[in-house]
C-alpha cells in the first residue's frame, strides 16, 4: 500500500482514485464495512481504493478538544492495508485545512490523479463548514466527471457503530464493536521498580483494572489506574501493547 504524507505526497498517476475521507479511528466494524464497499466500488471502476485520513483528530482544531484515540496511528495504517486499501493519504488537519472548501480540496486531489468517485454515508461531509455533503459532491461530480456512491451506515443491534460508542463502552462492548479486543500501544519506560507506559497522543484506556500486556514480546500483567498504565516488577524500554 502506498502511504503518503499530505496530498502532495500522493504519487501522480493516470490510474483513477476511488476515495473515502474519514478519521477511521479504531477501525471498528463500521469502518471495515465501509472499506469493503470502497474496495468493491473501486474494482468495478478500475480505480485505486484510496483513504484520505488525518494525522490527529480534527476535533482538536474544530472544537479545541479531541477524543482519545482508539488505535495507534501505525496500527491504523496497517489495518487499512490489510483491508485492501491501495493508497492512504495522511493529511495534517490545521486551520488552513479547516477553511478549505470541498471544491478546493477535491481540486487538490485531482491534481495528483484523476478521480473516479467518492464513497460516503448519508451523514458524511467534509470541507469548510461541512458543506461537502453527498448531494454537493454529486453535483460537483457531474461537472468534473466523477461519481458519488452513498452507502447506509453499518448497524449492529439496530444501531450504527461509531467510535464514540467504542470509547463509552466497557471492554466487552468495545471488543464487540471493534470485532477484536481493544488494545493500545505505548512506550515502556522504567520507573519506581516497574515500568510506566507512556503514549505520544491521548489514547482511550480501558477502565481501571488489570490487563494482559505484551512487553518486549513477553506477556505481563499491567495495571490501569488513575488514567495511567503501570507494569509492576520489571523495568524495560520499548513498545508495549496493552489489551
Amino acid at each position: 500500500m502506498e502511504t503518503a504524507r499530505g496530498l502532495a505526497g500522493l504519487t501522480s498517476s493516470h490510474e483513477p482514485l476511488f476515495v473515502v475521507v474519514g478519521v477511521f479511528d479504531g477501525l471498528h466494524l463500521g469502518h471495515v464495512y465501509l472499506l469493503e464497499h470502497l474496495v468493491r466500488e473501486a474494482a468495478a471502476r478500475g480505480a485505486r481504493p484510496t483513504v484520505i485520513t488525518f494525522d490527529h483528530h480534527p476535533d482538536e482544531v474544530l472544537t479545541g478538544s479531541a477524543p482519545p484515540l482508539l488505535c495507534d496511528p501505525a496500527e491504523r495504517v496497517r489495518r487499512l492495508a490489510e483491508a485492501g486499501v491501495a493508497a492512504t493519504v495522511i493529511v495534517h488537519f490545521d486551520m488552513r485545512l479547516r477553511e478549505t472548501t470541498y471544491e478546493a480540496f477535491v481540486g487538490q486531489v485531482a491534481e495528483r490523479a484523476p478521480i473516479a468517485g467518492f464513497l460516503m454515508t448519508p451523514d458524511a461531509a467534509f470541507g469548510f463548514q461541512r458543506a461537502g455533503t453527498p448531494e454537493a459532491l454529486a453535483e460537483l461530480g457531474r461537472t468534473r466527471g466523477f461519481e458519488v456512491v452513498v452507502v447506509p451506515p453499518f448497524e449492529l443491534d439496530g444501531r450504527p457503530v461509531r467510535s464514540s460508542d467504542v470509547r463509552a463502552g466497557d471492554v466487552e462492548t468495545a471488543a464487540r464493536l471493534l470485532g477484536r479486543p481493544h488494545a493500545v500501544v505505548g512506550e515502556a519506560t522504567p520507573a519506581d521498580g516497574g515500568t510506566t507506559v507512556r503514549f505520544d497522543l491521548p489514547v482511550a484506556l480501558p477502565p481501571d483494572g488489570e490487563y494482559p500486556t505484551i512487553v518486549d514480546g513477553t506477556e505481563r500483567a499491567a495495571r490501569v489506574e488513575d488514567g495511567g498504565v503501570r507494569v509492576p516488577g520489571i523495568a524495560t524500554f520499548g513498545k508495549t501493547r496493552v489489551e
